[in-house]
C-alpha cells in the first residue's frame, strides 16, 4: 500500500481496494501497517475519510521547533481568523451575518476569503432566511489538516463552556433571535 506512504491527501477505502483488491481485507492490512510501524517516529492514522502516512504527534513540537516544512502543515492564521474558523467548525452551516453576531462585529469577506484559500472552507446550502444568503462550512482539508476524522472528533463544546472558551447558549440565542427578525422584516 505506497499510495499511503506517498499520498499528500488520505487515502479512502474505495481507492485502497482498487489497488490491493476487492477480497483483501482493508482493516487487516491497515492493523499490519501500524503493528509494522508501532516503534517508528510514524504512524498510519484515519482522517477525513481515509488513511494518512504521518509522524507521530509525540514529535510535533520538534518537528515545530526546527520549523521543518511538511507536505500539510497549516497555513498561518491569525487568532481572528482561528476563532472564525472555530465558529464556523461548531455552528455550521453559518452565514457571514450569523458570525457578525457571534463576534459583536462584522466578519469581512477578506477573512472568509483567507479562509477558502486556505482550502478550510466551502459553500454550504443557502440559508433558509429571507435573503438565501450564503453559508459555509468546513472542507474535508480542514480535518485532514486538523488530525480529524470528523467533525465529532472536534472538542467537546460543553468542556470549552466550562473554561469560558465559548458560550453556545448564547449565540444560538442571538442567531435564533436575528433569523426572527429577519422575518419580521418581510
Amino acid at each position: 500500500m505506497p499510495m499511503i506512504f506517498a499520498s499528500a491527501e488520505p487515502v479512502g477505502r474505495e481507492t485502497l481496494a482498487r489497488v490491493v483488491g476487492k477480497d483483501c481485507s482493508i482493516d487487516l492490512l491497515i492493523d499490519d501497517l501500524r503493528e509494522e510501524l508501532r516503534s517508528r517516529p510514524y504512524e498510519i492514522v484515519f482522517v477525513a475519510g481515509g488513511w494518512q502516512h504521518r509522524t507521530h504527534s509525540r514529535f510535533a513540537s520538534s518537528i515545530r521547533a526546527s520549523q521543518a516544512s511538511t507536505r500539510s502543515a497549516a497555513p498561518s492564521l491569525s487568532d481572528f481568523e482561528a476563532m472564525v474558523l472555530m465558529a464556523i467548525a461548531y455552528f455550521q452551516p453559518i452565514t457571514r451575518g450569523d458570525l457578525s453576531k457571534i463576534f459583536g462585529k462584522e466578519i469581512s469577506r477578506n477573512t472568509i476569503a483567507s479562509l477558502r484559500n486556505a482550502n478550510f472552507l466551502a459553500s454550504g446550502p443557502r440559508s433558509p432566511t429571507p435573503g438565501a444568503a450564503h453559508t459555509y462550512m468546513t472542507t474535508k482539508h480542514f480535518l485532514t489538516t486538523f488530525g480529524m476524522e470528523m467533525l465529532r472528533d472536534l472538542p467537546d463544546i460543553e468542556a470549552l463552556e466550562d473554561v469560558g472558551l465559548l458560550s453556545r447558549h448564547a449565540v444560538q440565542n442571538e442567531i435564533a433571535s436575528s433569523q426572527g427578525d429577519d422575518e419580521q422584516m418581510d
